[in-house]
């Protein structure tokens, strides 16, 4: 990826760590649960298909970003968690590499190909 889409998502980490800032849990919340939407890679104990909607469903940041609007404008400041921790960890997550997830394997990710397939993209089929 190139270094201005990195740079680009970094800035979102940053924002997300911001938005936490402004609703009302202690600091060490953040740093609990950042890691908390690779939760979704569980949906792989039932194959590549189910995992890779599992996977994406916790990472979308559409989605993250709907949970920190309803959150903030209903008054529910736990939507607004969740929203802030899916963006933080999703764009920390695209910084180092790692995408959404095709349904055919792990390792094929909208930004390309991740572990051992990264030097040589195996061919399709």
């Amino acid at each position: 990826m190139s270094k201005l889409l990195k740079f680009e998502e970094f800035g979102l980490f940053l924002l997300s760590i911001f938005l936490f800032s402004q609703l009302s849990y202690a600091w060490w919340v953040y740093p609990l649960l950042i890691l908390a939407p690779d939760l979704g890679m569980i949906g792989y104990l039932f194959g590549p298909g189910a995992g890779s909607v599992s996977y994406n469903t916790t990472h979308h940041k559409g989605l993250a970003s709907a949970f920190i609007a309803i959150g903030l404008l209903s008054s529910a400041p736990v939507l607004a968690l969740v929203g802030v921790i899916m963006l933080g960890h999703s764009s920390a997550d695209r910084v180092l590499g790692y995408g959404l997830k095709y349904p055919d394997s792990f390792q094929h990710t909208h930004l390309g190909w991740i572990g051992r397939w990264k030097e040589s993209e195996p061919s399709a089929g």
